[in-house]
């Protein structure tokens, strides 16, 4: 877990909308295994440890449906600590009937789920760092079937919700324009590219981790973005290290065109598709 721990920058909470809390509150508890950290009328705070907010799922007043492709969340990534802990939560999953879809990434095994508003969740578990292959500065990844088998062997059948030292993967950007992107996540806030799929996706990362973020214009280029009452993505957090760090990604955000205004612990930013980046100590 060292790749989402400082220096690094990473994800370290992601805000998504819903059209019914206590609805995605039951979804989030009973089938994924969060905890409730806090809670408000509106929205509330999941986490997997009892003190890290991970999740903050928010109803807004007005709720519109997404009904067309727009950018926004392609999914957030849940990573669990072991493969074993992967393993114990297929079983709860096929246990309480949990439809999900599986894929080998040769970096990690994955799972993935739609919320019930259809944002899309991965819970994943990451293969040895020592397994991954590295061409220079290139990572292998590829979607291959889930030995799904072979994964429940190493379980033990102990499903207690989310382990406590789960923490949140990456996230995955649907985008608009993936070259404005690219400026956007590498020159801005200093991502490196780690892998590049065909000319409509790529992903980026600090320290060498297989990717903390996914970039991708699949099914929205040239999309607008998520409408405000929409349900999806609202925000999502990355780690800042020091204050240096800060001043310098603040400096090249802005020679780049893009937003910077302060906020509490930290600074807000927004990307060419209209995501809202909230940069936090």
């Amino acid at each position: 877990m060292h790749f989402h721990e400082k220096p690094n920058t990473y994800v370290t909470n992601v805000e998504i909308k819903v059209s019914d809390l206590q609805r995605s509150l039951t979804y989030y508890q009973e089938a994924i295994g969060f905890k409730v950290l806090h809670q408000e009328s509106d929205r509330a705070t999941l986490t997997a440890d009892g003190k890290t907010a991970l999740l903050t799922i928010v109803q807004p007043e007005t709720v519109e449906e997404k009904t067309s492709l727009t950018t926004g969340l392609y999914h957030f990534a849940i990573l669990l600590p072991t493969r074993r802990d992967l393993a114990n939560i297929i079983t709860h999953f096929h246990n309480n009937g949990i439809y999900f879809g599986a894929s080998d990434h040769d970096v990690s095994e994955a799972l993935y789920l739609n919320d019930p508003d259809n944002n899309g969740i991965e819970v994943y578990a990451d293969r040895p760092e020592n397994e991954w292959t590295w061409n220079f500065d290139q990572v292998h990844m590829v979607t291959e079937p889930l030995k799904i088998h072979s994964i429940l062997e190493e379980g033990d059948g102990r499903w207690a919700g989310l382990p406590a030292d789960t923490v949140m993967g990456h996230i995955h950007l649907s985008v608009s324009n993936l070259a404005a992107a690219e400026e956007f996540y590498t020159k801005g806030l200093g991502f490196e590219i780690v892998t590049r799929y065909g000319a409509q996706a790529l992903f980026i990362s600090t320290g060498r981790y297989h990717h903390h973020i996914g970039l991708n214009t699949w099914h929205s280029e040239n999309a607008p973005k998520l409408g405000e009452h929409q349900v999806g993505l609202k925000t999502f957090s990355l780690r800042l290290d020091n204050e240096e760090q800060a001043a310098t990604m603040k400096e090249n955000l802005l020679a780049i065109g893009a937003p910077v205004n302060d906020i509490d612990g930290g600074f807000q930013t927004e990307d060419p598709s209209g995501i809202v980046v909230l940069m936090k100590f």
